[in-house]
């Protein structure tokens, strides 16, 4: 861009001060000298407002030719306003001063410009008093700067939206619920925000720096398969700005290295990072079907909206966390509290047994009963206790090995990085006559999945899944069973909601049959499998 000096206009006057002026400010302005009343036309026709004179009634005495351009609906708006200020003018009381300025926002009929107007009525004085003379406008456009503010006021709105996050709410909502609240909101307000096709949202996974998609609209299934990392190369636009937390713009894919081919026709791309502090959690990825579809304005106001998006799914995990250590604390402070009764239950008791050892056989089995009652309510505080590390109702369910004729040689695959959960479960299910296959992490379980695909005889009847292990989530089994296994339904488990890659709404978009949320009683596992094997629970 050529840059230029803004102007000082000398209008009259001979060229001497024009020459003296130019020697004290010259370095920093345009000298022009005007010496007659058509230098004065001349410039306020090529002022870049609108400006016009009228007459009381409304009838137009001199305009520029800015305002002689402008849409005839803006110029009858200002020969309206104009009229409006000349009546002003005449109820003046005759000590006021003898002009009145006020200033207007319209717009076009289209709504696509808007202007501010500033109308100067005049008050001439005569020997009959005051009255209105003259009235001057000037319009000038203001759209750019309008349309960023009301931007800004809206991604303000909108980030409000996202943060606000009733606690009382969120507690009493699964972690399925909670994500799908807070991800409705991201979209829908990105859409109202951000013009694209394709909206996505990638979160920095710690323990590998992989990054996991966790929220996206419009784009294929094939994006589930692309191995993102924080890295400055060889991921991709998203890749380079987790990697250098600079956000990008890509205005054709075509003649960009960086973007990833293949993503549903996208030409053209903005990319920001998402922020909590100085830390970067994850990216935001913006995509349009048409070629340079964003500009530096676009990229500003996704930055803001992208902090925003942070701060909530930063506020959202707290809550998650809070609730399962507000959890763990309770269940450990109730034991603790009943553990000093238990034990004087447990010492009457033994105490019974020593002084009534001629008891009648009724009675020791009473006793009897009652001690292993006391040790079950030690075990079951001690399970609830433990949270998403164990199992409710294990014992009864252990006892339990009658063969279900409806579950008999079926195959069920279980994944779950906790040894004792999977022992537990594997076991329950092959009492009842299922075919288990019990892997520890989500490399296996794909594996495994992998293995059967095509073959309908060995195929599986059933995927249980937990959601957090320590290299494939539980979304990724999820759709490998979908993959490599159509129709074979899933269930997946979480600790007290815990979902950080968000696997639970991602999968339920996409025909996830059910969630499980430890600590969970193993009857209600039961009825799950029933229900998705299509088994009457009855």
């Amino acid at each position: 861009m050529v840059e230029t000096q803004p102007k000082i206009v000398i209008v009259g006057g001979g060229p001497q001060e024009a020459k003296e002026l130019a020697q004290l400010v010259g370095d920093r302005y345009e000298i022009v000298h005007q010496p007659d009343e058509q230098g004065v036309q001349s410039v306020l026709r090529a002022l870049g407002e609108g400006i016009c004179i009228l007459d009381p009634q409304g009838r137009m005495a001199w305009s520029n030719e800015y305002y002689n351009a402008l849409d005839e609906s803006v110029r009858r708006e200002v020969r309206s306003l104009c009229v409006q200020a000349a009546d002003s003018v005449s109820s003046l009381h005759h000590e006021a001063r003898g002009s009145l300025v006020t200033k207007h926002e319209i717009q076009n009929e289209d709504g696509t410009r808007i202007y501010d107007v500033y109308i100067t009525g005049i008050a001439e004085r005569d020997d009959d008093g005051l009255h209105a003379g003259r009235v001057a406008a000037i319009v000038r456009d203001v759209t750019l700067t309008k349309l960023a503010q009301r931007k800004m006021s809206a991604i303000d709105r909108a980030g409000f939206e996202l943060v606000r996050l009733d606690v009382d709410e969120i507690r009493e909502m699964n972690a399925m619920q909670r994500l799908q609240l807070l991800e409705n909101r991201i979209v829908r307000c990105a859409k109202e925000l951000l013009k694209f096709d394709h909206f996505a949202i990638f979160l920095i996974d710690q323990r590998d720096e992989r990054l996991r998609l966790v929220m996206q609209s419009g784009l294929p299934d094939e994006i589930q398969d692309l191995d993102l990392y924080l890295e400055n190369e060889g991921s991709g636009i998203s890749g380079h700005v987790a990697a250098t937390g600079e956000s990008y713009i890509c205005n054709d894919v075509t003649q960009d290295e960086r973007f990833l081919p293949g993503l549903g026709g996208a030409r053209s791309s903005l990319t920001v990072p998402l922020r909590v502090s100085d830390r970067i959690i994850g990216i935001m990825d913006v995509e349009s079907v048409e070629p340079g579809a964003f500009d530096e304005q676009d990229r500003m106001y996704a930055e803001i909206f992208g902090r925003y998006i942070a701060m909530a799914l930063h506020m959202l995990q707290l809550l998650v966390t809070e609730r399962t250590e507000t959890n763990l604390s309770a269940c450990d402070r109730v034991s603790g509290e009943i553990n000093e009764p238990l034990e004087d239950i447990e010492h009457e008791i033994n105490w019974l047994n020593e002084h009534e050892k001629n008891a009648d056989p009724e009675t020791r089995d009473h006793i009897k009963r009652i001690l292993i009652d006391v040790e079950s309510i030690r075990n079951r505080v001690r399970s609830v206790a433990a949270g998403p590390q164990t199992l409710l109702g294990v014992d009864k369910a252990m006892l339990e090995r009658e063969k279900d004729p409806a579950l008999i040689g079926k195959r069920i695959l279980i994944a779950d990085d906790n040894q004792k959960i999977r022992k537990i479960i594997g076991e329950v299910l092959q009492h009842r006559g299922c075919i288990t296959t019990v892997v520890s992490d989500g490399v296996e379980a794909i594996a495994e999945l992998e293995a059967v695909a095509g073959d309908a005889e060995c195929t599986f009847d059933l995927v249980i899944s937990d959601i957090q292990m320590p290299d494939r989530n539980g979304y990724e089994v999820f759709s490998s069973a979908r993959k490599n296994c159509p129709g074979v339904p899933v269930i997946l488990m979480t600790g007290f909601g815990y979902d950080p890659h968000h696997s639970i709404v991602r999968a339920s978009q996409d025909g996830l049959q059910s969630v499980l949320f430890k600590p969970f009683e193993i009857q209600l596992l039961m009825t799950q499998v029933r229900e998705a094997l299509g088994v009457d629970a009855g």
